[in-house]
């Protein structure tokens, strides 16, 4: 995988004005999303940094992201990595972070992520909903104007715009989600303290770093109920026992997140799949509307 031209230049003159060398040296591929290029970089001082980058991001993307660690970080219950610099050039998209090497997970970890994770979901900006900016779920743009109302928040700026992507993809055609909008109000009616979440919590998002801290990455933040991270940490596996006991050592877990809750929230992740992979992923949240409806209706 090449840097490409356009970027290596941007970035090694952001570089030059942060006092962290002058060249890039090296550019190392590390493995990651699907959605973006990433490079384990070394400078000609001696750096070791982080740098991802994509020609056709939407303006704003890497900006959101580098807000989002921002205000992981505010909350100091959680290491995250510090973003240095970046750029929304329509052609040369980058966001340049803390390179963080990686360790072998183990139960301590896993334990100090559920206990980190709680706190951070106690961390609070204000009383809305929302978040101050829009920012991206993958490469989906993610609505976050503010908003006094939880269950609302979840079927207009949530649920709502993503069954609506994929009606006009003629991916998802069952009248089960116009049921399913009608009951989002009233099934979340009762979560009333905006708390702050990481929005897109799937185990390739966090990993253990070789002092043996939880690390999380790549956020999609907004104030929201911290069981949407539980319920995504939970949708494609990844994460252990451990994780989860020392999670609810915390915070309680309710009997509504097992009941009903954790299907509403894992059913946006579930569309943003459909929206952004395909019709193999119709099936899946087709069961998770149809339990819903079944035990809210």
């Amino acid at each position: 995988m090449l840097l490409p031209e356009e970027v290596r230049g941007n970035v090694e003159r952001a570089l030059a004005d942060l006092g962290l060398g002058r060249r890039i040296e090296t550019s190392v591929p590390v493995a990651g999303g699907c959605i973006n290029s990433g490079a384990r970089i070394e400078t000609d001082s001696g750096e070791t940094l982080f740098l991802k980058w994509n020609p056709s991001s939407p303006p704003g993307m890497f900006e959101a992201e580098a807000e989002g660690l921002a205000a992981l970080a505010e909350a100091d219950v959680l290491r995250v990595p510090t973003s240095f610099a970046w750029s929304d050039e329509a052609t040369a998209s980058w966001l340049l972070m803390e390179f963080i090497p990686q360790g072998p997970s183990n139960h301590e970890a896993e334990s100090a992520l559920g206990r980190s994770l709680a706190k951070l979901h106690a961390h609070r900006g204000n009383e809305r909903f929302g978040w101050a900016r829009d920012n991206w779920i993958g490469s989906l743009r993610q609505r976050n104007t503010l908003s006094e109302d939880w269950g609302g928040f979840w079927r207009e700026h949530r649920i709502e715009p993503q069954v609506a992507q994929a009606r006009r993809a003629e991916l998802v055609r069952y009248a089960v989600f116009d049921v399913l909008l009608d009951l989002i109000p009233g099934a979340l009616s009762d979560v009333e303290r905006p708390q702050l979440v990481h929005g897109d919590l799937w185990s390739g998002n966090r990993f253990v770093s070789d002092h043996g801290e939880p690390v999380l990455i790549d956020p999609a933040v907004y104030l929201g109920h911290g069981e949407v991270d539980l319920a995504m940490s939970e949708l494609f596996g990844g994460f252990g026992e451990d994780f989860y006991d020392a999670y609810e050592d915390v915070q309680a877990i309710p009997s509504a997140y097992t009941a009903y809750r954790r299907d509403l929230y894992q059913l946006y992740y579930l569309l943003v799949h459909v929206n952004l992979f395909g019709g193999a992923y119709e099936a899946p949240a087709l069961r998770a509307a149809r339990r819903i409806v079944s035990e809210v209706g």
